[in-house]
């Protein structure tokens, strides 16, 4: 059901940035405060990020005020917070449809508007982008275009963000990074540059004289080149004596202005529109409040990054109604297990570039907090400071988001693989991940892991059998380990079993059958044992195998398959080329066994777009429906099908 959600006077005749330049600046609080309502009213409704787009409502507006867009290129940092430039860049009407199976999308998205310049989901690629796109503009002869990046201070923790400001540094290009300093990602930030930051907007004496500064630099186009000599020079003079470190930003020659208010339309109307006519690389810094306008968000950042449906009147989430137990999210079993394995293994260690909450290792955190590391927005340096410490006998298990470990690959292979160190890769998000769509789709690891030596690569069927596997991977000489498991709940209440070691590359026999033979890795093995219920109806036998490893591969159960069925399937929610199937098609055609009939289920070549887990799982076919057509088809039976409804 469509709930009609009304924007306000003001939002409702903005249907791209040309309206928006209609209206007086006097008239631009109040398009403001439209907006924040607008986003708390349709996500309260739909869900969605929350408390990132709250916080950047009036840099929203001031830019799509002051600068030519799409012509002038605004270039999101990630994107959790550009929900209001969705809004004003003429998707209002259909922003119900955020994050929905064949909606918009819910991060900036060049094929869905012109004003979407650089698509975007993983974090610090604004700067080296809109260097890139300013950079074109110089070769272009473009001399009047703006490019603007806009990264939180969470973002700038990385290397990557690091290398577009050092570049960007020796460039003559017109770009602006506007810096949203809430000192927050989705949990609080970490590091050194959170406190840099800080001592910057806590410095009064800083901040009173930068004020008179700022005044000058204002007064640029009214008293001429010379009083911006003059002024910039003092400004520098004033940062070098009241900071207690250099200014970082101005050390890679951007020029630097602020910390500002961010909440402050009408002020950065008119910083905006001085900084276009400053050149070269330049820098804002405005300070926000994540979840600025809506108490509970302020308060509680990161419950409200993305809280799920709630009443925007009393701040209360909706939970469904849960009569019986549920199983409990992969995440925690996690979170708990690996608090466990440290208790009785003191070289155990836990690492996450910046996820605590999202990997469940903030458990961890709370309990062994010198055991248990966040680096920030790094995941390159997770890996390798994970090695360093191997390379002195602990044993780090290192939580990275599936997407994400594509960031660090080099990594995986040079500084742990080469070097044979027992690091645990638990991968978090593995498959198909539902709303956060194509950028977040954990669909290649299985892939992209298997290729490398020394490496162990596995995925587990359900909770108690990832128990087992973080329990086999910290035993003494077991070398790189990698484990994955999904996004969202288990299978098993009772899951809190206890643990053993699980024989490197063995899987097992989840049923017995004689008409064909299906092969599951990881959790997709819960979708065959349903797909099974329908086919025993229908008196087709199959038996069922969980492999557990596609690195080693159980070459021992493998020879009992190919030498029993002819028809084999396999199955994975990773990627169809190179992934687990290919591994074992590979194998059929080395060992003798190229006759058999192989087909393999798993993530098409092309990514899959938002929505719900289950319509993407039924995109691919590998939702229990699809398992019973496929094998309905490569049998040759009809098979009653009301049943499937069911499942």
């Amino acid at each position: 059901m469509t709930i009609n959600i009304k924007p306000g006077p003001l939002l409702g005749k903005i249907n791209s940035p040309a309206d928006l330049k209609k209206l007086s600046i006097e008239q631009l609080p109040q398009v403001c405060d439209e907006l924040r309502q607008y986003i708390v009213d349709v996500v309260s409704v739909y869900g969605g990020h929350f408390g990132a787009s709250l916080g950047v409502v009036e840099m929203t507006v001031a830019m799509h005020y002051v600068f030519d867009t799409p012509y002038d290129q605004l270039v999101w940092d990630v994107g959790h917070q550009a929900y209001g430039h969705k809004i004003l860049t003429g998707r209002r009407d259909e922003f119900y449809t955020n994050r929905k199976y064949k909606g918009i999308a819910g991060f900036p998205k060049r094929d869905e508007s012109p004003c979407d310049t650089f698509g975007v989901g993983h974090s610090s690629t604004s700067i080296s982008a809109a260097l890139g796109m300013a950079q074109a503009s110089v070769l272009k002869g473009e001399k009047d275009r703006q490019h603007i990046a806009i990264i939180g201070d969470g973002a700038m923790t990385a290397g990557l963000a690091f290398e577009g400001l050092n570049n960007a540094g020796v460039s003559n290009t017109n770009l602006i990074v506007v810096l949203n300093d809430n000192c927050m990602s989705i949990d609080p930030n970490v590091g050194a540059l959170k406190d840099y930051l800080t001592d910057i907007t806590t410095s009064s004496s800083y901040n009173k004289f930068r004020d008179e500064c700022w005044k000058a630099l204002g007064k640029i186009g009214k008293i001429g080149e010379g009083a911006q000599g003059i002024a910039s020079k003092i400004e520098h003079s004033i940062k070098t004596l009241f900071l207690t470190q250099s200014n970082l930003f101005e050390s890679l020659n951007f020029r630097y202005f602020g910390p500002t208010d961010g909440h402050d339309v009408i002020r950065l109307v008119g910083i905006f529109e001085d900084l276009k006519n400053i050149p070269g690389p330049k820098l804002i810094h405005c300070r926000t409040v994540k979840g600025k306008g809506f108490k509970q968000a302020e308060e509680d950042q990161t419950i409200w990054h993305s809280p799920g449906l709630f009443d925007k009147i009393t701040g209360e989430i909706y939970k469904k109604p849960n009569p019986a137990p549920k199983p409990p999210k992969y995440q925690d079993v996690f979170g708990h297990t690996i608090v466990e394995l440290a208790e009785e293994n003191p070289k155990i260690l836990g690492i996450t570039p910046a996820m605590p909450s999202g990997s469940s290792l903030i458990i961890m955190m709370k309990e062994m907090p010198d055991r248990a590391f966040d680096v920030g927005i790094a995941e390159q340096h997770a890996v390798t400071f994970s090695a360093g410490l191997a390379t002195q006998g602990f044993v780090p298990f290192c939580n990275i988001y599936s997407t994400f470990m594509q960031r660090a690959y080099d990594q995986v292979i040079h500084d742990v693989c080469i070097q044979n160190l027992n690091v645990v890769f638990t991968m978090d998000r593995g498959g198909l991940v539902g709303a956060d769509g194509a950028t977040h789709q954990g669909a290649f690891d299985l892939a992209y892991m298997r290729f490398i030596p020394n490496l162990i690569v596995s995925a587990p069927m359900d909770e108690e059998e990832l128990r087992n596997l973080m329990f086999t991977a910290q035993q003494e000489n077991m070398g790189p380990f990698s484990i994955r498991y999904p996004r969202g709940e288990g299978v098993m209440v009772d899951w809190r079993r206890p643990m053993k070691a699980l024989p490197i590359g063995k899987g097992r026999i989840i049923s017995e059958g004689n008409d064909i033979a299906i092969l599951s890795i990881g959790t997709m093995g819960n979708h065959v044992v349903k797909a099974n219920e329908i086919l025993k109806l229908n008196e087709i036998s199959v038996a069922h195998y969980d492999m557990r490893y596609v690195k080693p591969l159980d070459e021992e159960l493998l020879k009992t398959i190919f030498g029993r069925f002819k028809k084999v399937i396999t199955i994975e929610d990773g990627c169809l080329m190179g992934g687990f199937g290919s591994a074992v098609l590979e194998w059929a055609m080395d060992n003798g066994f190229g006759s058999a009939e192989i087909t393999r289920l798993g993530i098409p070549d092309h990514f899959i777009e938002q929505g719900e887990p289950a319509d993407q799982y039924r995109e691919c076919g590998l939702h229990p429906e699809g398992i019973v057509k496929t094998v309905q088809n490569i049998l040759g039976v009809k098979i009653r099908m009301d049943e499937v409804a069911n499942l």
